[in-house]
């Protein structure tokens, strides 16, 4: 009896999950025909890359607030303040396909380091190329080309996994954004989320809907200095970026920090001590990040 009364919530879910899907293939490319081509038009080419990325970030941010309206998920934000900053490297795990419309949303002049097909599909393409977010193509000097973005004064997005984690199998890291750390000198932000119950992971259809809305747990934690660990390493780059990405794994596998509003379906941040609160159903910078 109580799996038939679920039955009603679980469809609409299903239907609010496709309708938010068309909804981002529709906005995909509405900002490549559209916004983006006037912003060629109307703004001098110094200033179009960051328009562009702080257009996608209100996108996102919009796209997150739905979700959250038509009860597809909830969330909370810890230690978000600590993104507010310039030439941060974001390294961040990867459980669902909305993280990195959550880490945009909350990033403010953010790259990020992508697959090269999303450049060429027709409703990312747009977003893509606009922003100048980073192609991984195979030969391409990724990491010239992270350095270079950082050094500009933008903030870096990377999953270190290379795509989605696969439930109950082991973080799987490789090594190239701890490569991008410590040959260029950085301290890497790093960002845990935590989904529960886990949804929109690697290998589920999109239609397959848990129970309830999926309540996200987004925590930044304190800036891994990597300089210590290069020291510690004799100055190998390999040894160290092996050392740097055990911590990560270390990191990303922590429990997260609960919060007063987990079990109590908060739609926002709460923070402890003296973090902020945040809601990205509110597409504004400064500290409503």
């Amino acid at each position: 009896m109580a799996e038939l009364l679920q039955w009603p919530g679980r469809l609409w879910r299903v239907f609010a999950t496709g309708l938010s899907f068309v909804c981002f293939g529709i906005g995909g490319m509405l900002l490549w025909l559209v916004v983006f081509p006037l912003q060629a038009l109307l703004l001098p080419e110094a200033r179009r890359q960051q328009a562009a990325r702080s257009v996608v970030r209100a996108v996102f941010r919009l796209f997150i607030g739905f979700m959250r309206l038509v009860g597809l998920i909830r969330y909370e934000l810890v230690g978000v303040e600590k993104l507010q900053r310039r030439g941060l490297l974001v390294l961040a795990n990867h459980p669902t396909l909305i993280d990195v419309a959550f880490l945009i949303g909350l990033v403010p002049n953010a790259s990020c380091v992508v697959k090269s097909t999303l450049a060429d599909h027709p409703c990312t393409r747009g977003p893509v190329r606009a922003t100048g977010y980073i192609c991984n193509n195979p030969g391409s000097d990724l990491l010239l080309a992270c350095t270079d973005t950082l050094a500009a004064g933008s903030n870096l997005i990377i999953f270190p996994e290379g795509t989605r984690s696969r439930p109950g199998q082991p973080l799987k890291m490789q090594r190239g954004a701890a490569q991008i750390a410590l040959r260029g000198g950085l301290d890497v932000t790093p960002v845990r989320i935590r989904c529960e119950p886990l949804g929109l992971y690697k290998g589920q259809p999109w239609w397959t809907v848990a129970k309830r809305p999926l309540h996200f747990i987004i925590e930044v934690g304190d800036d891994m200095p990597t300089a210590p660990i290069l020291e510690a390493a004799g100055g190998e780059h390999g040894r160290a970026a092996r050392r740097l990405t055990e911590s990560l794994i270390q990191f990303f596998t922590e429990p997260a920090r609960m919060s007063a509003a987990e079990g109590k379906g908060s739609h926002a941040s709460v923070g402890t001590g003296n973090q902020g609160t945040a809601d990205l159903g509110t597409p504004a910078g400064g500290s409503q990040a």
